[in-house]
């Protein structure tokens, strides 16, 4: 099964040169599931002729907001759209879980209560789930077409499912925990509290759910349509 991976961002180049950029991290995070995958750079207006030029399509993280004027959006959204009625599996990831909820009609915005970071436990249907998180936009409202398979007291809606057509995160199962660390130390400081930085890095180390979530992940781009 061919994945493609739609780039919306990128890795700050300091970890990337050990750790890898963001497609990189998905590959390892998929690994073993029997896909091959292929990256497509949206963020640099890089999209693929058709959305069935792959099995199914897994949408990256980025810095950017999904409600900020850059090029890509509208596009990808465009693409998200087609790609939803054409029944051709969507998987998004932070950025990716936003960007397709905005598309279908749902409402992302910069939450007022401010950012998520590190090892961050989720209510999967009544299963706990910890993933890392790092983001501070959030989906604040749903699309009519989406169920809310998973929140926590600060994020609501932190999974989405769109019948077997989309499944999209907030948390990202990808970062290891030495990303996060890497991220607190290069882009944390004077953006996030650094309250929030310490109690993420007091759990960095513990057990946390990436490998169940990428079977999820593989098992939906897997399902029968």
């Amino acid at each position: 099964m061919l994945i493609g991976i739609l780039q919306t961002g990128e890795a700050p180049d300091v970890l990337s040169a050990e750790m890898g950029d963001y497609p990189d991290m998905f590959q390892r995070l998929l690994d073993g599931q029997g896909f091959e995958f292929r990256t497509f750079r949206v963020v640099d207006m890089e999209f693929p002729a058709s959305v069935h030029d792959c099995d199914g399509w897994l949408i990256t993280g980025s810095r950017h907001g999904v409600y900020e004027d850059h090029p890509f959006i509208r596009p990808l959204e465009e693409f998200i759209r087609k790609a939803y009625a054409e029944h051709v599996p969507v998987v998004g990831i932070c950025f990716g879980h936003q960007i397709v909820a905005q598309a279908m009609g749902g409402k992302v915005e910069r939450f007022d209560k401010g950012w998520a970071v590190g090892p961050t436990s989720y209510d999967f249907n009544g299963e706990p789930i910890t993933l890392n998180a790092w983001h501070r936009d959030q989906v604040t409202a749903a699309p009519e077409t989406a169920e809310v398979v998973a929140s926590n007291e600060f994020c609501e809606n932190a999974a989405l499912l769109y019948d077997t057509r989309a499944f999209t995160v907030q948390a990202h199962p990808e970062f290891r925990d030495e990303f996060i660390d890497g991220l607190m130390r290069t882009r944390g400081k004077g953006l996030v509290p650094d309250d929030r930085m310490e109690a993420a890095q007091e759990k960095l180390g513990q057990p946390n759910d990436a490998a169940r979530m990428a079977h999820r992940i593989a098992e939906f781009f897997k399902q029968a349509r």
